[in-house]
């Protein structure tokens, strides 16, 4: 078998788009040349590789293992295209996935370094959840991953790690709450309150920490804003658990912060695809993060 890797880049557009007409618009090509690259492909591999529908196509199995080879394929062109152009012209662009809390303060730091250190090099940042983060690695969207994750809640990805350290977890009490004068707290203290819930993944982190705590916490408001999560503490008496990534950048005077009993917190990891990093740009990032992460995490 000889794959026409031009062909493999058109099916993964049609992949990601999910009709052959959207791919085409995409590419700037026709719809019938985009349809006779994926027949000629599909010929070459042997095996149909979209199951095809009035609105669009969806790939069957044989598709979603291609896939993942056509994005590692985008992803080695796109690494290649950075290097050259740092090469030619001395500069880079490097874009960066990170989640709400890092973006408080810590990435705005770590381009701050870039811009002293190598102002050649833009970064450019992008929002994300680290799911969706890992979503926009795997998709060749980005070029790093600025992520986090729990013992209890890891991610299996085959993706380089660069481990950054750990940011440790607090409770969120109201300024007169009875423990409010602790310097820790056990989490089955905080039973029978009502709780602010974070995103999904702080969330889950919350019912695994209760639940081997003996409880099932009672979430009465969810947000991921740890703004508005004090705010809720402090004018309705409940309370929740924000990592201290969020409390470095901003905590209100109504609500105190203490440490959980037995919580070992969140751990802090820059993910990209193996070989990124010999990209001189993306490994000025990586050098860049990792400098900055230092004064924010405990070591890992």
């Amino acid at each position: 078998m000889k794959l026409d890797p031009r062909r493999v880049l058109i099916f993964r557009s049609v992949a990601r788009a999910g009709s052959v007409s959207a791919a085409a618009r995409e590419l700037g090509w026709t719809q019938p040349a985009v349809s006779q690259h994926l027949k000629s492909l599909e010929e070459e591999v042997g095996t149909p590789l979209f199951v095809r529908y009035a609105s669009g196509v969806v790939m069957n199995e044989a598709g979603e293992r291609l896939l993942r080879y056509a994005d590692s394929i985008a992803s080695s062109l796109q690494s290649a295209e950075s290097d050259l152009d740092e090469l030619v012209s001395g500069a880079g662009t490097v874009r960066l996935a990170a989640f709400p809390s890092a973006m408080a303060d810590l990435v705005p730091a770590v381009i701050g370094v870039i811009a002293e250190q190598s102002p050649a090099i833009r970064v450019k940042v992008t929002e994300l959840e680290p799911p969706e983060a890992l979503a926009a690695i795997a998709a060749s969207d980005v070029d790093l991953a600025l992520v986090f994750e729990y013992q209890d809640n890891k991610d299996d990805v085959s993706l380089a790690t660069v481990d950054l350290g750990t940011d440790p977890s607090f409770v969120i009490l109201p300024l007169e709450h009875p423990l409010a004068g602790r310097r820790s707290v056990p989490l089955d203290a905080l039973s029978d309150e009502q709780w602010v819930a974070g995103c999904p993944r702080c969330r889950a982190h919350l019912e695994s920490l209760a639940r081997d705590a003996g409880f099932v916490p009672s979430v009465q408001h969810e947000t991921d804003d740890f703004h508005a999560a004090q705010a809720l503490v402090a004018r309705t008496g409940a309370v929740t658990l924000l990592p201290g990534l969020g409390l470095k950048v901003h905590q209100r005077q109504d609500v105190v912060s203490l440490p959980v009993d037995g919580d070992r917190g969140r751990m802090l990891m820059l993910r990209h695809r193996a070989g990124a990093e010999r990209v001189p740009a993306v490994g000025h990032v990586v050098n860049a993060v990792r400098e900055v992460a230092s004064s924010y995490v405990t070591a890992p």
